[in-house]
């Protein structure tokens, strides 16, 4: 009788030879890779479809920018290093795009290239590139696989060392001539097994002296504040916040991308009292978030000249920068719950009639009702407000689990960061610490298939929708759950803003460099490939196409028209530009 290998030919007999391509998509297996996204070509077309074969998915994307984006995110969203595969040259540059988004984002990714042949590197071969060169500025480690045998641990290696310490991206270079090598399937067993199981990384131990200190600080604030950011949300740290700010009751403010760790509709958030929060706290305890521009380097006059940082971040080295009144290395759910533990020994709260606490709040509620207040008009032509009013209600009708909100564009991202509430951990997208445009379509994709029993909703500007665009026809090829918002106003920041002055010179008849073609019916580019589009530039109109496509849960965009004066150049960076 034959052997089931005899008769399945999926399954390698101990004779059979095993090429690099078969072995990367072994190894990448065998490492957890449960996802691989990218664009396929010489000389990886083989390496996804073996990874296929061995139990990887793959998410073929039009451009290695997206794929690289998508795979950034999806590190981040589920914890396990996001792969990205490109063809050598060309493709390995446009893959740079995702590489050092996961590195200034620090979540863990590992981007495999293929590359030349090594004996023809230096003679002009095709797609030539010293690509270890090329990235080594975005990663934690760059690799070169130079014989076959050396796959598995590379692979290995890189998936260890992306989610060791401070998260961050890795490379894999792998040739075209070692990817054509063949060994034994007894030789590629026995390397696979070799490299299964890494030395894991030294986790440091955290100084229980300085946890001492902070919670002593915090202790005897007046004024104390807790900060959180996507460093937290990655760490899965929600449930050590919750019992945190619920046992002291201090105040909290997140970050973008660190909302939804506790809801924004909590009576401790200070998201609303922002500039009173920061401005007079005289503690703040900040986790998983950089005192860089997203938090005005700590530094004032935006911050008190006295306010005192504690900083809980997993990298030694930043801590050292920013040099706060105490610094806890660690990961921020393991020094979260030492710092809760600490406080259950002697326990503290602030209480409501706090005058901290109070003012807080008073200022939070304040400024909610003029919020409230210019979102109960109902401007047509649309403005920003009243759409995102329409877009948040649609949202937040969905209930648990809470769809992920994917934010991109200059206005767009900064009136929906105060319009759309978040009420889940790890369900906001955005620009991130790069401020990076171009993200959306990766990033929807990540969403979708790291999370698929989640809605992604997508609320682009026309200009952050137009990097990614093409990506709409992976969105119907997959038919994933994602509903992509266009807030289409003409241009970058909104259409021909140009004072008559300026409007001068040879080419003072073309467009302004801020300009795209009126009306675009970016909804017709989702109908080409099959999906669903809608134009709406009415409140009825956009709340029936919300309803529609929520319940639809397919591919949608809705093309939503808005004035094109609505907002401002540059949103809230003006004075950048």
């Amino acid at each position: 009788m034959a052997s089931e290998a005899e008769t399945n030919p999926s399954i390698p007999t101990e004779s059979a030879l095993v090429d690099g391509s078969a072995l990367a998509g072994r190894a990448l297996a065998a490492a957890g890779a449960s996802h691989m996204f990218g664009v396929v070509g010489i000389p990886v077309t083989a390496v996804a479809t073996r990874a296929v074969a061995a139990g990887v998915r793959f998410i073929a994307f039009h451009n290695e920018q997206s794929a690289g984006y998508a795979a950034s995110a999806y590190g981040y969203l589920t914890g396990r290093p996001g792969v990205l595969l490109t063809v050598s040259g060309p493709g390995c540059v446009h893959g740079l795009a995702g590489l050092s988004n996961a590195w200034v984002n620090t979540w863990p990714m590992v981007m495999i290239s293929g590359s030349c042949d090594q004996a023809d590197f230096g003679k002009g071969d095709f797609q030539e590139l010293d690509q270890i060169a090329a990235v080594k500025p975005f990663v934690k480690l760059a690799l070169k696989a130079t014989s076959i045998s050396e796959i598995p641990r590379l692979v290995q290696t890189a998936f260890a060392t992306a989610c060791a310490g401070r998260p961050g991206g890795c490379y894999i270079d792998l040739p075209a001539d070692v990817l054509h090598q063949t060994i034994s399937e007894t030789e590629a067993s026995s390397l696979l097994s070799e490299a299964a199981n890494p030395i894991p990384p030294q986790v440091p131990d955290i100084d229980i002296t300085e946890v001492d200190k902070a919670v002593s600080l915090i202790r005897h604030a007046a004024r104390p504040l807790i900060v959180f950011g996507k460093g937290a949300a990655y760490a899965r740290a929600e449930g050590a916040v919750k019992k945190f700010v619920e046992t002291t009751g201090i105040p909290f403010l997140p970050t973008p991308m660190g909302k939804g760790l506790l809801p924004d509709t909590h009576e401790l958030a200070a998201t609303a009292a922002r500039s009173l929060a920061i401005g007079k706290c005289d503690v703040a305890l900040v986790v998983g978030a950089r005192l860089n521009w997203l938090l005005h380097f700590g530094e004032p006059p935006r911050w008190s000249q006295d306010v005192k940082f504690i900083l809980v971040d997993i990298s030694k080295e930043e801590i050292e920068l920013r040099k706060p009144h105490v610094g806890l290395v660690g990961d921020a759910k393991r020094v979260l719950d030492l710092i809760n533990r600490e406080i259950k020994d002697d326990p503290f709260c602030l209480g409501r009639t706090h005058p901290w606490v109070e003012a807080i709040s008073k200022k939070a509620k304040d400024n909610v009702v003029k919020m409230d207040a210019q979102l109960a008009k109902e401007v047509v032509p649309f403005n920003f407000l009243t759409p995102m009013k329409i877009i948040r209600d649609a949202i937040s009708a969905q209930g648990s689990p809470a769809p992920i909100l994917v934010s991109e564009g200059a206005n767009t991202m900064d009136v929906g960061r105060a319009v759309l509430v978040q009420s889940e951990p790890r369900t906001r997208l955005d620009a991130g610490t790069w401020g990076t445009m171009g993200v959306g379509l990766g990033y929807c994709i990540a969403a979708a298939i790291a999370e698929p029993n989640r809605l992604v909703v997508a609320v682009e500007g026309d200009s952050g929708f137009g990097f990614s665009a093409m990506e709409v026809e992976t969105l119907v090829r997959y038919q994933l759950p994602v509903v992509v918002i266009v807030f289409n106003n003409g241009g970058v920041y909104g259409g021909d803003r140009r004072t008559p002055e300026e409007i001068t010179g040879p080419h003072k008849d073309d467009p302004a460099p801020t300009s795209f073609v009126p009306g675009a019916a970016y909804h017709t580019l989702m109908e080409a490939f099959g999906g669903k589009g809608y134009r709406v530039s009415t409140p009825d109109e956009l709340k029936s196409a919300l309803s529609e496509s929520f319940s639809a849960r397919k591919p949608a965009v809705i093309n939503l028209v808005i004035d094109p004066y609505a907002g401002a150049e540059s949103g809230r960076l003006q004075h950048k530009n």
